[in-house]
């Protein structure tokens, strides 16, 4: 399975990063760290055709302008190994974002988890899973609760994230290129006359 995702811009990814070498100094916890690279998830994918798929997202990723999206509070996925996360908030140039890139894989997919539909998905920034236990959470959540998590997110790429032994690292990132695309204001009209204010 590939992971179609966001990177972090560096000043984010930075502050993600030490709060999950926090939790490896004070925990013990540092699975979560197989992945390198903070993100945000839109759907995990097996595909058979790598270079299709390269193809459909280098598409999707040139006709997006970057955009902000914010975070807030801690979320728990729940279970014998409770996934620690930060919610990112929903917003409209997100949720299509997620939409274009289903809209385009879906030709390519051989199977695809259920959480990446659009009722189901819930973008996040994993802090710590796998190796977390229940009898752990109350520790960590309060350990936490001291921090705030009120962060502004630039997305400005998707990358393809491939998994390699223990470890995933970004096979491909392909930056937004939408905002270089806008054609420059012409200071003339049709006639080739000077719009009013030009002159």
């Amino acid at each position: 399975m590939l992971a179609i995702t966001s990177l972090l811009n560096p000043q984010n990814a930075d502050r993600i990063n030490s709060i999950i070498r926090s939790l490896e100094t004070e925990f013990g916890l540092d699975d979560v760290q197989a992945t390198p690279d903070p993100h945000i998830t839109y759907q995990l994918a097996g595909v058979r055709k790598g270079a299709a798929l390269r193809q459909v997202l280098r598409g999707v990723a040139r006709n997006t302008r970057p955009f902000v999206a914010h975070t807030t509070g801690l979320g728990i996925f729940p279970g014998p190994n409770p996934v620690i996360y930060i919610p990112v908030l929903r917003c409209d140039a997100l949720n299509q974002l997620h939409h274009r890139i289903r809209q385009a894989t879906a030709p390519l997919c051989l199977r695809t988890d259920k959480f990446s539909g659009p009722d189901c998905w819930l973008p996040h920034i994993s802090l710590a899973l796998h190796d977390t236990t229940p009898e752990l959470l109350g520790p960590v959540m309060q350990y936490l609760n001291q921090q705030t998590f009120d962060l502004k997110l630039s997305i400005s790429n998707l990358a393809i994230l491939r998994q390699e032994g223990e470890k995933f690292t970004a096979e491909k990132i392909l930056p937004f290129e939408g905002h270089r695309q806008e054609a420059a204001p012409t200071l003339f009209g049709p006639e080739n006359q000077p719009l009013p204010g030009c002159n």
